[in-house]
């Protein structure tokens, strides 16, 4: 289900778990790396999953990710970049 890399950092770890439960996904938190992929491979996420993990965000982080954002790709990319974007442009 994840990728082998380094382990997630406090904040991966806390992204990790968001998603997990926020989306009901039968995966162990503890299996998920910060290089794991979080659409397609990875944790399979579709593009309905990505709007509800943005919605997810935005609720407890204030971070504003748009459907139509060319950065997408590269923020969805794994979630360690996930986590790396949230942490920046995260308002609570």
């Amino acid at each position: 289900m994840s990728e082998t890399g380094a382990p997630a950092n406090e904040f991966e770890r806390e992204l990790a778990a968001l998603i997990v439960q926020g989306l009901n996904l039968p995966v162990d938190i503890a299996t998920i790396h910060g290089d794991t992929a979080l659409y397609g491979e990875g944790l399979g996420l579709d593009s309905i999953d990505i709007l509800e993990l943005a919605l997810l965000v935005s609720k407890r982080y204030g971070v504003q990710i748009r459907a139509d954002d060319q950065q997408n790709q590269q923020i969805f990319r794994s979630l360690r970049h996930f986590a790396d974007y949230v942490a920046v442009k995260r308002t609570r």
